[in-house]
């Protein structure tokens, strides 16, 4: 990891639902402690609206998010690289950490059943920046 701030990419085939609540958990919760990026390999045209609608009930805001393809560059700018549990073919590069998150695609979903991929979610990225941002020791 780099010494400033680490950097993560939430990787999924869409770039739709999963990986923008992910990056939006993240973004919300590590406070500008972690960079953060997201991508997919078919990015959709639109992030899922039920989604947006899931982290609004979280007061979190990614409506101004679009999806993005994945990159070779992105892949290799992140120090963590998390895909979605769908399978995604993703660069692999020595020396990176990589995660798959078996989580259930909200696309076509309600919100009833995006609110439980919703709280898995934030429960994944919540231990993720207990592993990633070490508190000050103190003396």
């Amino acid at each position: 990891m780099t010494a400033e701030k680490p950097s993560v990419l939430f990787v999924c085939v869409h770039n739709a639902g999963r990986s923008q609540m992910a990056a939006g958990y993240l973004r919300h919760l590590a406070a500008e402690r972690i960079e953060v990026r997201s991508a997919g390999s078919m990015p959709a045209e639109q992030i899922n609206p039920v989604a947006v609608e899931a982290m609004r009930e979280e007061g979190i805001d990614i409506t101004a998010e679009a999806p993005k393809v994945l990159t070779t560059e992105a892949v290799h700018a992140s120090d963590v690289v998390i895909t979605m549990g769908c399978g995604d073919a993703c660069p692999i590069f020595p020396g990176k950490r990589y995660e798959d998150w078996t989580l259930d695609d909200p696309a076509g979903q309600g919100l009833a059943a995006v609110r439980p991929i919703r709280d898995d979610i934030k429960a994944r990225v919540q231990a993720l920046i207990e592993s990633l941002v070490t508190p000050p020791s103190t003396p």
